[in-house]
């Protein structure tokens, strides 16, 4: 195990190894700090940064961070890595990988080719020499495309998760949040609720709701109930309605086990997911969500600096080629992403973390009340996301989750957003919007909903009908 070393000025800084120089090169996190990992001023930070502006890209593939023999998720990134696909950078620093990723050169199919031969390590040590504005340049030209009754990940486009939370999960409260949602034009990367339990029957009774609302208006998208992936596989038994299947994962495998899952697990949620055959245009069957700081939560960290962790994170979600991807980016609290400059950048790194790796990536924009931060870093953060290029955004009824208690979008940022940057909906889904009088033909929402039979007929649905 190396140790590395630089002199900045009349001070030598010594990082005893890979972990730690990486831990001391990341911007700074709440999380680290709380670890014990961070860099201690902002000196040894940029000192960090020299030495690792100056390892070979090389160097990830002989010191792991997470010994093989002890993490699964470590042996999947080395076992399933793509030498082939690795052969053009393979003989860059982590400096000059960075210089080419913003380079003319690094175009769209060069990048999205070269995805199977970077491991999660790579791509974290890259992000933390980029700033903000590199990381949503970079982003911007990685297409991942993905589909089940819509196709989410075009360029140009801008998809978004419904999320119909209620605290008790009434019927006609859940159904009431999802028409509100539909009649802005948003759902088509899903319609995604956290049930208030775990519970199987009643979950299976919500995958019936989204199925009979789905199938009433012929809607062509997907409905998801985040519940557990033994859940979901015990629903497909029970031969349930279900299109995607849910689960949160982790960077490490302690701290998967923590979540009540493994490789094993996912991999048998995905194949009896796809046993149901419900896709139209394409069989990408998982959702899966992540977040910087939950294996320190679960103290499952290994000493491994939070955003790396959660770049591993995105190796997990490449092995079960889902449909969409999630950081949850500040969700977890202000123990891991401070304040809103942490978690603005946590949602940025996220983003083009996942995108250069391959992965169908979207972000949660969304803070908690005891977090600094407030609906205005909110707005900073989606408008950046949306130039990045994001997969999809997630959105609830007034910005307010009130079963989840935290801040994310409303329905009507997606509207601003989509008529702001001219990023239309899924194809299939504007298509059904249009064929339903909902927005115009340049894309524009119905300015009277009442005045048009379809909205008439949507508000007027009963849940229990």
């Amino acid at each position: 195990m190396a140790s590395y070393s630089i002199i900045l000025g009349r001070q030598r800084h010594v990082f005893d190894d890979l972990k730690s120089l990486m831990a001391c090169a990341s911007p700074l996190k709440s999380g680290d700090q709380l670890a014990g990992i961070a860099a201690s001023s902002n000196e040894r930070r940029v000192a960090a940064r020299y030495v690792l502006a100056d390892l070979p890209l090389k160097t990830f593939l002989q010191d792991m961070l997470i010994p093989y023999e002890i993490d699964e998720v470590t042996r999947l990134i080395v076992d399933s890595h793509d030498v082939a696909a690795f052969a053009p950078v393979s003989h860059m620093t982590v400096g000059q990988f960075r210089d080419w990723l913003l380079s003319y050169e690094a175009t769209s199919e060069v990048l999205a080719a070269l995805a199977p031969g970077l491991t999660p390590e790579m791509v974290a040590a890259v992000s933390k020499l980029m700033r903000n504005h590199d990381l949503i340049t970079v982003a911007a030209k990685c297409s991942v495309i993905t589909a089940f009754r819509s196709t989410i990940g075009l360029s140009g486009r801008l998809s978004s998760r419904l999320q119909p939370n209620h605290p008790t999960d009434d019927p006609e409260g859940v159904a009431g949040s999802t028409l509100d949602g539909l009649l802005y034009g948003v759902g088509d990367a899903v319609i995604g609720i956290n049930p208030a339990s775990d519970n199987l029957e009643a979950c299976i009774r919500l995958m019936h709701l989204f199925d009979k609302l789905r199938d009433r208006f012929e809607i062509p998208t997907q409905s998801c109930v985040l519940t557990h992936v033994t859940t979901s596989i015990q629903a497909i038994k029970a031969g349930a309605p279900l299109d995607l299947v849910f689960q949160s994962v982790a960077g490490t495998q302690a701290a998967n086990k923590g979540f009540g899952v493994d490789l094993a697990v996912l991999r048998e949620g995905r194949e009896a997911a796809l046993s149901l055959k419900r896709g139209t245009v394409g069989d990408n069957v998982m959702y899966l969500e992540t977040g910087q700081g939950s294996a320190l939560s679960a103290d499952a960290h290994h000493g491994v600096d939070e955003q790396t962790l959660e770049v591993r994170a995105y190796a997990v979600a490449r092995e079960v080629k889902p449909l969409l991807v999630n950081t949850v980016v500040g969700f977890i609290g202000p123990e891991y992403l401070y304040d809103a400059k942490q978690i603005i950048r946590a949602g940025l790194e996220d983003h083009f973390c996942g995108k250069l790796l391959g992965v169908p990536m979207g972000v949660d924009v969304c803070y908690t009340n005891h977090a600094e931060a407030d609906q205005d870093d909110m707005d900073n953060l989606m408008v950046l996301l949306t130039v990045a290029g994001v997969n999809f955004l997630i959105a609830v009824p007034g910005a307010d989750d009130v079963m989840l208690n935290y801040q994310s979008l409303s329905y009507h940022d997606i509207v601003g957003l989509r008529h702001q940057f001219n990023r239309p909906p899924a194809p299939e889904f504007e298509a059904w919007l249009k064929r339903m009088g909902m927005i115009d033909r340049s894309g524009r929402l119905a300015p009277l909903p009442q005045s048009n039979a379809f909205s008439r007929n949507l508000l007027s649905y009963k849940a229990s009908a």
